[in-house]
């Protein structure tokens, strides 16, 4: 409920004339820092990813979306990722697809991970290549890329 109450505060611009362009330098920055703390953060993996498509030139908006991540993981301690020793070899696999959730693409976004135990060790969320007709369409893409990871580990 806190998170709703958080979102219903940000304002969203809805024209381009309205967002004026950011210090490309200090976002580049930043956006460095936050792609080196999803190794330990997978879940943010994605809304970093879809900020450092902007890079080369960077909004207001842009910059204030990065530094509400930034102030998610400072309110957020003891979430990140835990390499669990036991000796569990049991291989855990979850797959996911969204169906045509970039407006500007219209193409899909697939995520899964892989356990081994309790621990994670592969994991990937990124838009798929093709446009899907169909959410099981998408479905399907998504299985195929964590099968494919999976041959891949198990060698």
């Amino acid at each position: 409920m806190q998170a709703k109450a958080k979102d219903e505060k940000v304002q969203i611009k809805t024209t381009h004339e309205e967002d004026t362009p950011a210090d490309q330098a200090a976002y580049q920055r930043l956006i460095g820092k936050l792609l080196y703390l999803t190794v330990t953060r997978p879940n943010r993996s994605f809304v970093v990813q879809s900020l450092s498509q902007f890079l080369q030139h960077p909004k207001v908006s842009h910059m204030e979306a990065a530094l509400r991540i930034v102030r998610y993981v400072k309110h957020q301690p003891g979430q990140g990722l835990l390499l669990s020793s036991s000796c569990n070899h049991t291989i855990t696999a979850y797959c996911d697809a969204d169906w045509t959730p970039c407006p500007i693409t219209r193409t899909s976004m697939t995520g899964f991970m892989i356990k081994i135990g309790n621990s994670l060790v592969s994991w990937k969320s990124n838009k798929q290549k093709v446009v899907s007709r169909s959410s099981t369409d998408a479905e399907y893409r998504s299985l195929a890329t964590t099968t494919a990871e999976l041959i891949w580990l198990l060698g």
